[in-house]
This record gives C-alpha cells, sequence and structure tokens, in this order.
C-alpha cells in the first residue's frame, strides 16, 4: 500500500521563497547602514593610543596620550598606532561578519534550489 502525501507536499512555494528572499535583502541594506555607521573604539599599548573606526574602516579619532610621545623612540608610538588600527579593523570585521550572519542563518534554501 502506498502512503498518501497531502498535495503540495515536498513542494517549494516559490513566491513565498521570493518574498522572503527580497525581506532578507532590505534587512541586509538596513543593517549595512547600521554598521558602516557604527563607530568602535580600541585601545593600545595599555591605553596609551585610543583609535575610533567607523563600519567603513575610517579612521574617525586617535588619540594619544603625551607618555606615548618620546621623542627618542618613535618607533614605539608607530608600532601602537599600527596595533591600534589592526585591531580596530579586527572589531569591525567581526562585528559585520557576526551581524550578517545572525541576520542570513534563518534563510536555507532547499537543497537544489537557487534564486
Amino acid at each position: 500500500m502506498k502512503a498518501r502525501l497531502p498535495q503540495g507536499y515536498g513542494k517549494v512555494d516559490r513566491n513565498a521563497l521570493m518574498q522572503q528572499y527580497q525581506q532578507m535583502q532590505q534587512d541586509m541594506e538596513s543593517l549595512t547602514a547600521e554598521l558602516e555607521a557604527r563607530e568602535h573604539t580600541v585601545t593600545a599599548g595599555g591605553g596609551q593610543i585610543s583609535l575610533t573606526m567607523n563600519g567603513k574602516y575610517e579612521v574617525q579619532r586617535v588619540e594619544i596620550k603625551p607618555e606615548a610621545v618620546d621623542p627618542e623612540d618613535v618607533e614605539l608610538l608607530e608600532d601602537l598606532l599600527a596595533a591600534a588600527v589592526n585591531e580596530a579593523v579586527r572589531v569591525v570585521k567581526e562585528t559585520q561578519e557576526s551581524e550578517m550572519n545572525t541576520l542570513t542563518s534563518g534563510f536555507n534554501l532547499p537543497a537544489g534550489l537557487s534564486l
């Protein structure tokens, strides 16, 4: 005896899927704008340098404490500044990836289907 499945069982509702996809696109655009405007502040050298970067990877502010400025050791200041920039880039990238993954994790296409 064959088992009978409800009519439409196993079929993909392409219209509903497209609506879900379009909503996700709108949500991604909105989130991208929000992430680009968001500012991230990091420190280096035990707080001797503070750097603020936005989500477009643009440095907004750099604050350097006077004790970090030693005319005899400019290389240390250069290293601290490079470390702060690298840390800010890492923080921005991780934040963006995490937020985008959260947004897109609920959108699963059935096997073999592409938009």
